[in-house]
């Protein structure tokens, strides 16, 4: 970080103190304005910060309103924010002087040897590890916007208190911060969960909580996806298999999984044995491999799978697709020498590019380094994080370090794709596995007519199919590229006479390979466009009696709203080409 960005918003830690000081100064203006009101907790976080509050009353948009310009004039009165420390006796009294019971219990439950510091503004003290800005005066006050109120129980416990929690965010600029509120408007715009209610992809229920049901649109979507990911796997070498969804206890044992993951895994009882249903593909893999002797000829074997896997997230976590209970993994798991390790993960990558490049996806690379709870010894994690950096750094590309982040049994690349937005989601990951293979005692005879122990890669490109079309939904807003749309061409006749002429063009379209269908309803042209529009189709055939007595069609493109006069056959070329190219 060069000095001239340390005191910028392109320094992470500068742009968390900057928000972490604006979160004092909501409390402040909170405390000016309704004295009663008890303090909690007010961190920063992504996009902003949040502060938990105890009010005898419920904060109304009124209330906001009112905070936002108590703020301001705090920014403006450029109160210098001083520290100081107390011992604890000192700080619990000044707490309960204050008649803060919330602030009161932090301190009590510090640890006996930490420090306990407080923050002063004006005649506002907090307590507060810190750190912030040196003055109040360095926040633009037109940059803030406190966004909602929330219910947050106090520690996160649900057998307590219910706070109110007020979010806001901020940024040195104002246009910055008009940037912001436009990118969330058009962020609601682009909401997967309503643009899959519209355009009839796919459902949430009440009986199904986390488990999506994918309608005939949506699974058109689903499949075409999936043919695709077929068809670029087999290009790299990749063998599909398919394991059961339902596996043993004890596999789960062997693997690591029941002890780091049990929390997260469905259970049964089978013939009075424990079984799991499988959160992840990886241990049926293993089982895959060890199926049959290899040689080190066989070497690397690339093995995919699209395998459906649950994982219990809890009820308020739930998003969309996002964040779902039942999901398909597109896995796979490679199986090498050691001396191919660093080959894989070019090839790897290189396939992620060629994957995420289709959608008009760029990404940012995160190297998670060793756990606490991890296993196998520190000198293979090491050697293991060192073959990823060094992979990656020969093919001339940049990572970030997330420290202690890794798989219990792995170090990994994670890519977090940005989307039109400029959202960032974490979908593709390639991690590199040391233990499995042990675990499962995983052989391959070497040159040397030996025994070894082959290293493993465990990756996705898409993460899941089902977020990855949350994604990319969100990213086209619904419209998406004529190769992946579930709706290709709609054809629409002018009048009940072109109905048979319309008829043969669905038929050609249709035998061609394209997904089309045909508008007959007694509506006018116009409103059978708007509709189609709404429906995001990329192409509009529209046949009316010119065009039958020219022996054309009139093809509107939803990209450009122009109208185009050409045969048939020309149009059959044009979405040919545009399919196999899959352009955007």
């Amino acid at each position: 970080m060069s000095e001239e960005n340390k005191y910028t918003f392109e320094n992470p830690e500068y742009r968390d103190t900057y928000r972490h000081t604006v979160s004092h100064i909501l409390a402040q203006a909170v405390k000016r304005l309704y004295p009663e009101v008890k303090l909690a907790i007010g961190p920063s976080i992504e996009n902003g910060f949040y502060y938990d509050f105890d009010a005898p009353f419920s904060f109304t948009q009124e209330n906001l309103d009112a905070l936002e310009a108590e703020m301001k004039k705090i920014c403006k009165e450029k109160l210098p924010l001083e520290r100081f420390e107390l011992p604890r006796a000192e700080a619990r009294k000044l707490m309960e002087e204050k008649d803060e019971p919330y602030k009161v219990q932090l301190i009590d439950d510090l640890p006996e040897d930490a420090t306990i510091s407080f923050y002063k503004q004006g005649e506002f003290t907090d307590l507060c590890a810190g750190p912030h800005l040196d003055t109040t005066g360095r926040v633009k006050g037109n940059g803030i916007k406190l966004m909602s109120v929330t219910g947050a129980y106090w520690r996160g416990d649900s057998k307590n208190k219910m706070l109110q929690r007020i979010y806001g965010t901020a940024f040195p600029k104002k246009d910055e911060l008009d940037a912001y509120l436009n990118m969330l408007e058009e962020a609601k715009k682009r909401d997967h969960r309503r643009l899959g209610k519209e355009l009839g992809l796919f459902m949430l229920t009440e009986e199904g909580p986390g488990f999506p049901f994918f309608l005939p649109g949506g699974m058109t979507l689903k499949n075409t996806l999936i043919d695709y990911w077929r068809e670029v796997h087999k290009k790299y070498g990749y063998v599909e298999v398919s394991t059961p969804v339902i596996l043993s206890r004890k596999l789960w044992e062997r693997s690591g999984h029941w002890e780091h993951y049990k929390n997260n895994m469905y259970t049964t009882v089978i013939d009075d044995e424990d079984f799991a249903i499988k959160p992840m593909n990886c241990p049926g893999g293993m089982l895959v491999y060890k199926s049959q002797p290899h040689s080190y000829r066989e070497l690397p074997l690339r093995v995919g799978e699209l395998g459906l896997v649950h994982r219990h997230e809890l009820s308020g976590a739930l998003h969309g697709l996002f964040r779902v209970r039942c999901f398909t993994q597109d896995d796979a798991h490679i199986f090498m020498t050691p001396d191919q390790m660093k080959d894989e993960i070019k090839n790897t990558v290189k396939l992620f590019d060629e994957v995420y490049s289709v959608f008009g996806l760029s990404y940012k690379i995160e190297l998670s380094t060793m756990p606490e709870d991890h296993i196998g010894t520190v000198e293979q994690w090491e050697h293991n994080q060192d073959i990823l950096k060094e992979a990656i750094t020969e093919m001339g590309k940049d990572y970030v370090v997330n420290e202690g982040d890794g798989a219990f049994y792995g170090p990994k690349l994670d890519f977090h794709l940005a989307d039109s937005l400029g959202r960032t989601w974490q979908c593709g990951t390639i991690q590199l596995d040391s233990q499995l293979p042990e675990r499962f005692e995983l052989e391959y005879i070497g040159a040397d007519g030996e025994k070894h122990r082959p290293i493993m890669i465990h990756r996705v490109v898409l993460g899941s199919i089902e977020r990855f079309i949350g994604v990319i939904t969100e990213h086209f807003a619904g419209a998406f590229p004529t190769w992946l749309a579930p709706e290709q061409v709609r054809v629409m006749p002018m009048t009940d006479r072109n109905i048979p002429c319309a008829q043969e063009v669905v038929g050609q379209l249709t035998e061609a390979g394209f997904r089309v269908s045909m508008d007959d309803r007694n509506e006018k042209i116009g409103y059978k466009i708007r509709e189609a529009q709404v429906h995001k189709v990329p192409y509009m055939v529209v046949i009316g009696d010119k065009d039958e007595e020219k022996g054309i069609i009139s093809v509107r493109e939803r990209k450009t709203g122009e109208t185009t006069p050409m045969e048939l056959v020309e149009f059959i070329e044009k979405l040919s080409y545009e399919v196999k190219e899959k352009l955007r």
